[in-house]
């Protein structure tokens, strides 16, 4: 069984469409799926690699701008617009609605394939966001309570001993936890565990006093 790293989907009630794109993907070595409603589309199975849709307004059984709606609030993968019936509005709409490109045909084919490369491009790049922030998750979990109370004081720009006054410990105390994070976190420095942080959305609800030095 062959492995791809990549899929397009092809969603078009023309068959004809559907073998021509089919040998023009196939003809720059990408894989793709065709289907020819968007009710197959949604109850296939999805391998879970880089993909864009390619996705035909007017369907049987639903209108694409409407599956578009409909996927929205799910994962999905960035989609390109083709159609024979294009008008402003609805290019409008599905640009807005976030995606890659709308072509109207006839097109070109290199049109098609520069929008399916950013389409995928968009999609490796996603994919890639998220498993970062994956791995920060798992790291994250890994801290104990108390290394989770220290982090967001330290992240706010606290000084050790007001971060240890906070939370009623020994500044030494609070300065083997401030270690313990930043090494469970793999943070390189201070700057780095506030940008970790940030991704992971933790609240910073204090903030380094007036009249202070710099963060130790």
């Amino acid at each position: 069984m062959i492995v791809h790293d990549h899929i397009v989907f092809v969603i078009d009630d023309d068959i004809r469409i559907q073998e021509a794109l089919e040998e023009l993907l196939a003809s720059h070595g990408i894989h793709a799926v065709v289907f020819g409603s968007a009710g197959e589309y949604i109850d296939a199975e999805k391998p879970d690699v880089a993909s864009c849709l390619v996705l035909d307004i007017e369907l049987p059984d639903i209108n694409g701008l409407d599956l578009q709606r409909q996927i929205a609030k799910g994962d999905h993968p960035p989609i390109v617009f083709i159609t024979g019936h294009g008008d402003i509005p609805s290019s409008v709409s599905a640009i807005k609605q976030g995606a890659v490109d709308f072509l109207t045909k006839p097109f070109s084919d290199d049109e098609l394939m520069e929008a399916i490369r950013v389409a995928l491009d968009q999609d490796r790049q996603k994919r890639s966001q998220r498993a970062d922030l994956d791995l920060l998750r798992q790291r994250y979990a890994r801290l104990t309570p108390r290394e989770r109370e220290v982090m967001p004081l330290v992240v706010s720009g606290l000084l050790n001993k007001q971060a240890a006054a906070e939370l009623g410990i020994s500044e030494v105390t609070l300065q083997l936890h401030r270690r313990n994070v930043m090494q469970k976190m793999a943070a390189a420095s201070l700057a780095d565990l506030v940008r970790i942080a940030e991704r992971l959305e933790i609240p910073v609800t204090h903030s380094r006093r007036a009249g202070g030095s710099s963060v130790e």
